[in-house]
């Protein structure tokens, strides 16, 4: 999975919404409420440590599983704790990419999060960097 850093970084005015106070049903349809609840600026909702956060483009579906597709655009923040299962990026063998951080037999790896295609798993060396944990990620749909 090719990663892309964004070159230019994502700069928006502070763009606080309305919340409303009811959620939206993604299964049976239930009655809108007009309440708002609260205000989110959606970047700063992703972003927890401005100063530690990149954006890179994710090429490839490795973390399909994990809601991670082709195009979309990953805040990896360089702060997180790397933990067992999180998804994060990482540098092996000079090569940028994306997966899931796992431990077997004593050793740390990269794993996909993909069951409908078979990406291999990358065994850590002293070598590999944990560069960051994956912290949200921003999908833009065709409109057209």
């Amino acid at each position: 999975m090719p990663l892309h850093p964004i070159d230019a970084p994502i700069l928006a005015e502070r763009q606080i919404i309305g919340l409303p106070a009811m959620r939206v049903s993604a299964g049976f349809p239930s009655p809108a409420g007009d309440d708002l609840e609260d205000e989110i600026d959606p970047i700063a909702w992703v972003v927890r440590h401005p100063a530690s956060t990149f954006w890179w483009r994710v090429e490839g579906d490795c973390l399909w599983d994990v809601g991670i597709r082709d195009g979309d655009i990953i805040a990896v923040d360089r702060a997180g704790k790397r933990r067992l299962g999180r998804a994060v990026l990482a540098v092996v063998e000079g090569a940028v990419t994306a997966k899931i951080l796992r431990k077997r037999d004593g050793r740390f790896y990269l794993a996909p999060a993909n069951s409908r295609e078979q990406f291999p798993d990358i065994e850590l060396t002293e070598d590999s960097e944990i560069w960051g944990v994956i912290a949200g990620v921003v999908r833009r749909y065709d409109l057209a």
